[in-house]
């Protein structure tokens, strides 16, 4: 008889089967991973705005009272008073950039 090389179905079904073990081990951790990277996003977007309000004081004298003001003397893109983070949104208070959960 003809000794042919390859795999047999066993070692195939052994291969699926560890591959699909470390799917299911990393799918959870990777997921987890997303919430911190928006978290972080979120709290370095705060700290951008609230750098364009310490310029805002710097060139006016005076706090802005909300993002609308940044965005019309052009300290801010338009559209940044509703691009907040998720679920959050950014308001101004006493020069102080406040993240308030929604």
């Amino acid at each position: 008889m003809k000794k042919e090389k390859g795999f047999t179905l066993i070692e195939m079904l052994i291969v699926l089967f560890i591959i699909t073990v470390l799917i299911l081990v990393a799918i959870p951790n990777v997921t987890k991973h997303f919430k911190s990277v928006d978290d972080k996003g979120c709290e370095a977007y705060l700290k951008m705005v609230q750098g364009q309000v310490e310029a805002y004081k710097i060139d006016q004298g005076v706090y802005p009272t909300n993002i609308a003001e940044l965005v019309k003397e052009q300290y801010l893109k338009e559209g940044s008073d509703t691009k907040s983070c998720k679920n959050t949104q950014i308001t101004i208070v006493d020069g102080e950039v406040k993240g308030n959960a929604i």
